[in-house]
C-alpha cells in the first residue's frame, strides 16, 4: 500500500471512529430520551411527597403510559414508512363496540367477540391501505375519511342494537374466558406478593402489597416495542418500511413490494388499536362510543417527540415509546400536584413544538457530524 493510498483511507470519513456523543446525536430517539430523563427529574422535585413515585404512583403512570404507547408503536412504523392513520382514534371506540355488542347483547363467547373485533379491524386497515395505495389519495385524506365513518358506526350500531352508546356488563363474561387474561389483570403477582413478605414493597391494612403486579397494558407496550424495534432495525421488512418513506418510487425500483408494506401497515395500526381496545373494554367492564377521541392526534405527537419525521422515512418505536412515557408522566404528575388538568392541552401543543425544533437542531447537529 502506497503512503497516498494509505493518507487516503485514513482521510476517507467512512472509516473515522464517531464519538458517543454524536452516535446519541444520530439516533432519532435521542431527543425523547432525553425530555424523560428531564420530566421524570422535573417531578421527582415538584411532586417530591405527593406519591407520585411510589410503587402505586408508577403503576398509574406507566398504565397511562402504556395505553398511549401501544398505538404509538403503531403511528411510528406508519409514519417512517410515510403515511399517516387519522382513524385510530376511532378505531379505539369500534373495537370497543364490536366486542360489547355480541358478547353482551347475544351471548358470544368473549373470545369469539374479540376475534371478531380483530378481524373486523384487520379488514378495515386493509381498505384504508387499499385505497391509498391504489387511488393515490394522501392517507391523511382517506383515513379522515375513516376516522368519521368509524365513529359513526361506533355511536349508530350501540344505538340499532341497544338504544344507547354505552354498553356494560363485559366483566360478568370474563369469567373463565381463556383470551381474556390476554387484555386484563396483572402480570408477575407471586413477584410482588414475595417482595412484599420481605420487605421491599409497602402493604396495605390487609397485609397484600400495594401494587399487585405489572398490568397487562404495560407487557404489550413493552412487547409491541420490542417486536417493532426488532422488525425495523433486523429485518428486511423493516428496511423495505425506511425505503417505502424515504422514497417510495425508488424503492419500487429496487424491487421494494411499497403496496404490500404499506397496507400491512395500516392493518397493523388498526391491530394495535384494538388492543388498545381490548384493554380499556377489560378494565372498565364497558364499552362506549367516544372512546378513543383525539387518541390519533396524540400518538402523533408521541411520535413526533421520540424522532419521527413527518415527510417519512426516519424515526423508530423506541423513540415513539418513550414519547408516550413523557405523557403519562406528565398527565400524572400535573394529577399529583394538583394542577388543573385543563393546562394539559395546553402542555401537548407546545411539547410538539418544542419537540419538533428539538428534532430539527438534532438532525442538523448530527448530519453537520457525518
Amino acid at each position: 500500500m502506497t503512503a497516498t493510498s494509505a493518507k487516503q483511507m485514513s482521510d476517507d470519513e467512512r472509516l473515522k471512529k464517531a464519538s458517543p456523543l454524536k452516535k446519541a446525536l444520530s439516533r432519532p430517539e435521542f431527543g425523547a430520551v432525553a425530555g424523560a430523563i428531564l420530566v421524570i427529574a422535573f417531578f421527582s422535585v415538584v411532586a417530591a411527597g405527593t406519591g407520585m413515585f411510589t410503587a402505586r404512583g408508577m403503576i398509574n403512570f406507566l398504565e397511562v403510559s402504556a395505553q398511549l404507547g401501544i398505538i404509538a408503536v403503531a403511528a411510528a412504523l406508519l409514519m417512517i414508512g410515510g403515511e399517516f392513520d387519522l382513524s385510530i382514534g376511532s378505531m379505539i371506540g369500534f373495537a370497543g363496540i364490536l366486542i360489547a355488542i355480541p358478547a353482551v347483547q347475544y351471548g358470544w363467547p368473549l373470545w369469539a367477540a374479540l376475534l371478531f373485533a380483530f378481524a373486523s379491524a384487520l379488514l378495515v386497515g386493509a381498505i384504508n391501505g387499499w385505497l391509498v395505495v391504489r387511488t393515490g389519495l394522501p392517507s391523511f385524506i382517506v383515513t379522515l375519511g375513516f376516522l368519521f365513518i368509524l365513529r359513526g358506526l361506533a355511536i349508530g350500531l350501540p344505538r340499532l342494537f341497544t338504544g344507547r352508546t354505552q354498553i356494560g356488563g363485559i366483566h360478568e363474561t370474563m369469567a373463565g374466558d381463556w383470551l381474556a387474561p390476554l387484555f386484563s389483570g396483572v402480570v408477575g403477582a407471586s413477584l410482588f406478593q414475595w417482595l412484599a413478605e420481605v420487605g421491599l414493597l409497602a402493604t396495605n391494612f390487609a397485609g397484600n402489597p400495594v401494587v399487585s403486579g405489572i398490568p397487562v397494558a404495560v407487557v404489550w407496550w413493552v412487547g409491541l416495542t420490542a417486536l417493532a424495534t426488532w422488525v425495523l432495525l433486523g429485518t428486511r421488512f423493516g428496511n423495505w418500511i425506511f425505503a417505502c418513506g424515504g422514497d417510495k418510487n425508488a424503492a419500487r425500483n429496487v424491487g421494494v413490494p411499497v403496496n404490500l408494506v404499506k397496507i400491512t401497515l395500516f392493518m397493523f395500526t388498526a391491530f394495535c388499536a384494538t388492543v388498545y381496545a381490548a384493554l380499556q373494554v377489560m378494565d372498565t367492564g364497558s364499552a362506549d362510543s367516544m372512546r378513543g377521541m383525539l387518541k390519533e392526534l396524540e400518538a402523533i405527537i408521541a411520535v413526533v417527540i421520540g424522532g419521527a419525521l413527518l415527510t417519512g422515512g426516519y424515526g423508530s418505536a423506541i423513540g415513539a415509546s418513550f414519547g408516550a412515557l413523557i405523557f403519562g408522566v406528565v398527565q400524572m404528575g400535573i394529577f399529583y400536584t394538583g394542577v388543573n388538568t385543563d393546562w394539559f392541552q395546553v402542555f401537548l401543543g407546545a411539547m410538539l413544538l418544542v419537540a419538533v425544533l428539538f428534532n430539527n437542531f438534532v438532525r442538523k447537529k448530527a448530519l453537520e457530524a457525518h
